[in-house]
Formats: structure tokens, sequence, C-alpha cells
């Protein structure tokens, strides 16, 4: 075996923001964890943890030795409840929530500077606990410290001020297959994972001769390197149909570094 999935869950412990659009004043977050976002804190923990600023490197390794899906929030830390794309006003309704804020200027709001900040609550509105549920896919001969470094990521943005705290609960679990249902092909060089015809995808996939019934958005991240400071690359769009999207015919994703599908 080549590849071995495992299933993660994380609680909660402070808003999460991850970043997607701004409509109006408010600064939206996406409803999930994305791969990229996962990679990203763990290549960061990963980093701190051997004491060097060396991100490009430990980038490159950590897309050489482990694949990430996107994390979804649950009220169940072994199966996702709710998908986003499903009904998304109850969606929205458990799990997500805003933050408002302004610019001072001499004690006085500057004009124009209100804005809200959306993200992915701790709890839900009636008081359950929210958990991050998703999964990482190892390598065989990995050595990297990632079940450890896992105990003390932070997701997202606004980091600075306490947001995207998360606990890892109990330990990864093997699993044959990702999120319950869909199939996973650990016995390939790039691990893979089968869509049946009109299931959704689950995380981003390029556009290039999929049919999908679905959205469209040019996929971009931020990223890090030892000559920028924090989050100053800007990555190269990807055209992407977006999770939830569903596809037209049975579907064989090969799982590229990041999170993408292709």
């Amino acid at each position: 075996m080549r590849w071995s999935l495992y299933q993660v869950s994380l609680r909660i412990l402070s808003p999460i923001h991850i970043g997607w659009r701004k409509t109006g004043n408010l600064q939206q977050t996406r409803p999930y964890v994305t791969g990229k976002t996962l990679w990203g804190a763990l290549t960061a923990r990963l980093v701190r943890d051997l004491g060097n600023n060396n991100y490009q490197k430990m980038g490159k390794i950590v897309n050489d030795k482990l694949m990430f899906t996107y994390f979804y929030p649950t009220t169940d830390s072994s199966k996702v409840v709710v998908w986003p794309w499903d009904d998304s006003d109850k969606f929205s309704w458990m799990y997500l929530g805003s933050y408002a804020s302004t610019a001072l200027k001499d004690k006085i709001v500057d004009e124009g500077m209100l804005h809200e900040t959306e993200y992915i609550s701790t709890k839900t509105r009636d008081g359950k606990q929210v958990y991050l549920m998703g999964y990482i896919i190892e390598k065989e001969g990995c050595e990297l410290a990632w079940r450890e470094a896992l105990k003390r990521i932070q997701i997202g943005g606004e980091r600075g001020y306490g947001w995207g705290r998360v606990k890892l609960i109990d330990k990864p679990k093997k699993s044959k297959y990702c999120f319950n249902s869909y199939a996973f092909d650990s016995n390939r060089d790039i691990p893979q994972i089968t869509v049946q015809k009109d299931k959704p995808i689950l995380a981003h996939a390029l556009v290039d001769g999929l049919n999908c019934n679905g959205t469209i958005e040019p996929f971009v991240g931020r990223e890090t390197n030892e000559n920028k400071e924090f989050g100053g690359v800007v990555s190269r769009a990807e055209i992407c149909w977006i999770p939830g999207s569903a596809v037209k015919r049975e579907t064989m994703f090969m799982m590229s570094e990041k999170g993408i599908w292709k």
C-alpha cells in the first residue's frame, strides 16, 4: 500500500476565518477549510518545531509526503452532519457567525472603515460543540512528525487575535473510505477518489475536461517563503469547480498537492 488514509477530527476552540470574498463590508469565510489551508498550517508548525525559517523547503517535503482533503464543520466528530450545499440556510444558522470592527482616527470612527468578518463558530446557536472533520493521506515511508504537529496548529486568518485555534481529538484513525462513502484507491503512485454520478465533489476540482452541475471560480491562495513576509506570495490561479458541484457521470479523480482534485 503506497498511501494510508487517516480520518482526523479537530475541536474548534476559537473562531476560524478562511478567506474567500468581500460582499459590501462583509469579509466572507469559506464554509470549509481547504486542503491548501491545512497544508500551510502544518508546514508552518513543522518549520517552527525545527527552529528554522525555510518554509519553501518544508512545503515541498509536505507536498511530497502528505495530501489533504478539505475539512468540514460538523457537530459529530465522526461524520459531516450538514454539507454547506445541502441546506445553506441551515448550515449558516448552525455554523457561521460574524464580528464587526472599525478603524479609529483620534478616537473617532474613521468613515467607511466599518467592516464585518465572518467566521466558522466554535459552537452552534443551540450550544453544540463544532468540529472539523477531514482526512490526511500519508505516503509510505513518511517520517514527518505530522501527528504531533497537528496538536499545535492554528488555521486560517486573524491568528494574531487568537482565531484559528483547534484541538486534535483522539488519534488519527485509518480508514478505507473517504467521508464514509467515497471509494479511495491507495495503491497508485497518486491516490485517487471515485465520485459516483450526481454526487458532489468535496474539494476544488480543475475544470479541464470535467462536466459538473455547479459553480466555477478561480482558486488562489497566499504562501510564505524566506524572502517575503508571512502570506506575502500569491499562488497562481487555478480555474476550478467548487465543492458541492455534482459530476454528470462517475469520475475518478487524482488528488494533487494542497487538496485540489484533477
